[in-house]
Order: C-alpha cells, then structure tokens, then sequence
C-alpha cells in the first residue's frame, strides 16, 4: 500500500509517462514484496521554473529528464529501501533511458492509523486490513 508520487518536468509523451509509472510499481512491488494490486501512483508535471532540484553538493548534473520519486510507506527495513534505490535507478536506466544520477527517491513512512482507503474508517485500524493482506 505504499503511495508513489512522481515529479517529472513537462514534455514527456503520454508512453513515457505511463512507463515511469509501470517501472516505479514493478520496482516497489519487487524491493518491499507487496501485492502487484498494491497500487497507488500520483503522476505531476511540473514547469522548469516550478521544480528546483540541484545536486546537493555530489556533483551530478541534473537534467530534463529528471525523476523525483515520493514514497510514503509504512516501515521498511534498510536493506528492504537500499535495494529499492539501486533497482529504481537501474531500471529507469534500462526502460526509460533516465541516467543514475536524474532519479531522486525520498521515502516518508507512517503507520496503519495513517491510511484510510475510504468509507472514513482507517481499515488496518478497524481489522478490515491486515499488512499479510497488502505488504
């Protein structure tokens, strides 16, 4: 159940689009083992001027096809976020042809009280979801 938010420039054709979504859930559903129907994705375009992403100081090169990648979840293990890094990168070097260094990846987690997928009740709360049942 984890929430993906995209940030890309504008420009990219609708295929382009739709593959960095395809790629972002292949990659999440792999690294943290959820099922494939775990999926909530956020796609914004943004104008040059509207998304500031600099290199903090590590001397990369950003691009206009850079990918800024938001991942809210509930807790992952180190290794279980290290391998979601690496394979999110290699991936959108393979099937989008981003370079490493234009995918940005921030992941905020939370926990069961903080999700409601309707109805106004927070289903891991409630006993109407249960984490075997989505990661």
């Amino acid at each position: 159940m984890p929430l993906v938010r995209i940030h890309v420039f504008k420009g990219r054709s609708v295929d382009e689009l739709q593959t960095l979504l395809d790629v972002a859930h292949d990659v999440v559903v792999e690294a943290f083992g959820i099922p494939r129907r775990d999926r909530y994705q956020i796609l914004e375009e943004h104008e040059k001027s509207h998304l500031q992403v600099l290199d903090t100081g590590l001397g990369m090169d950003r691009s206009e096809r850079f990918v800024l990648v938001e991942i809210i979840s509930r807790v992952r293990s180190r290794t279980m976020k290290l391998v979601l890094y690496e394979t999110l990168a290699r991936s959108f070097r393979i099937e989008c042809g981003i370079d490493p260094s234009d995918v940005m990846v921030s992941i905020v987690e939370n926990s069961d009280e903080d999700w409601s997928f309707g109805m106004g009740r927070a289903q891991f709360v409630t006993g109407e979801l249960t984490a075997s049942r989505t990661d």
